[in-house]
């Protein structure tokens, strides 16, 4: 779920909002609602019995599931650079006229 709407939504995010720092919010607020309700919807399977996303021993810290996090957290701030950068390459490129007499 992290990782579709880091895909979907970061690198559009740098590239459509005027401001940098509203990119990187818009792209943190998104980002921290859905990880929150991504571990919610995986510690509620835990809790039943799947070990699929962390360990059956309650006392073994997850470190896989938080570092795969970070990397994904990571590579969308890392798009919303990009997209930053694409949006102040365009705006920088002079707008040439179409050739019409051809």
């Amino acid at each position: 779920m992290e990782l579709i709407v880091t895909v979907l939504l970061a690198f559009p995010l740098g590239l459509a909002l005027r401001s940098r720092t509203a990119a990187y919010l818009t792209y943190i607020a998104v980002h921290s609602f859905v990880f929150t309700f991504q571990s919610l919807v995986l510690l509620r399977a835990w809790t039943g019995g799947d070990t699929s996303a962390f360990p059956a021993d309650a006392d073994t810290v997850p470190w896989s599931y938080g570092l795969v996090n970070a990397v994904i957290y990571a590579a969308g701030l890392g798009l919303v650079a990009l997209g930053r950068r694409v949006r102040s390459r365009r705006a920088a490129r002079p707008a040439q006229a179409a050739d019409l007499a051809g």
